[in-house]
């Protein structure tokens, strides 16, 4: 079995990625060189299918592990040739993106930074202009473009990470794993307070990526004993610190 992890912007997918590069060592393989939301919908889609076919010639030798932002779609022709687990981890969406904004305003760098980063701190986007962007709507469903949610055999939820962490550990690795604490920053800072309205807008105009959350949630409650209204206040709890 190898595993392949999604990592999905702003969703602890950092963290995840440091323990199990601590765990497989020379057997995990990250994969972030695609930037395949930066480029347009075409040439990312037409990289990726040209990709899956490349891995699946190739295969990944003695890999048990791949990490990283791509999508995932481009493993599906290795998976009909060798046992794939597809892993992911989710969180609230419109806290997602809000996460996503402030992270991206203390990271900049002009060096390295991808194109859609440097529009948004040089043209001094809003958060508002930021969370109402075509360019960055639905990023979840960006990311899976040709690959059903029910691919994934493991989704985890940020808003419960080391509970969930423990569940994926139980499931598919002989040990625990310890949480590695990476990108955490506070941008306590930075925040101004968000009216409800606005909030709501958000969660409309991603409304794709909300369903996909919930169907996300729905699953993972058969598995943590009907606890979904708890995760769902979770997430709701984090999506207060912006709320005026």
């Amino acid at each position: 079995m190898t595993i392949i992890s999604l990592h999905l912007p702003k969703t602890a997918g950092t963290s995840f990625g440091k323990s199990l590069s601590l765990h497989f060592g020379a057997r995990y393989r990250p994969d972030y060189g695609d930037q395949a939301i930066s480029k347009p919908v075409l040439q990312r889609r037409e990289s990726a299918l040209a990709a899956g076919m490349e891995i699946a010639e190739q295969g990944l030798g003695d890999c048990e592990c791949v990490h990283g932002h791509f999508l995932p779609v481009k493993y599906l022709p290795l998976a009909a040739r060798r046992e794939l687990t597809f892993v992911t981890w989710m969180r609230e969406p419109v806290a997602r993106i809000i996460s996503h904004y402030y992270y991206w305003q203390e990271s900049y760098d002009e060096k390295t930074a991808a194109p859609h980063h440097r529009q948004v701190i040089e043209q001094r986007w809003t958060l508002e202009q930021f969370c109402l962007s075509e360019q960055f709507r639905n990023i979840y469903t960006q990311y899976l473009w040709s690959f059903p949610l029910e691919n994934f055999a493991f989704i985890g939820t940020s808003e419960n990470y080391q509970e969930d962490l423990q569940e994926f550990c139980r499931r598919y690795l002989s040990v625990n794993l310890k949480p590695q604490c990476q990108n955490a920053a506070k941008y306590s800072g930075l925040r101004d307070p968000l009216d409800k309205a606005f909030l709501d807008t958000a969660r409309e105009f991603h409304a794709a990526d909300m369903q996909l959350y919930q169907q996300a949630l729905k699953w993972r409650e058969r598995w943590t004993g009907g606890m979904l209204q708890q995760r769902e206040n979770r997430a709701e709890s984090e999506l207060s610190v912006f709320v005026e």
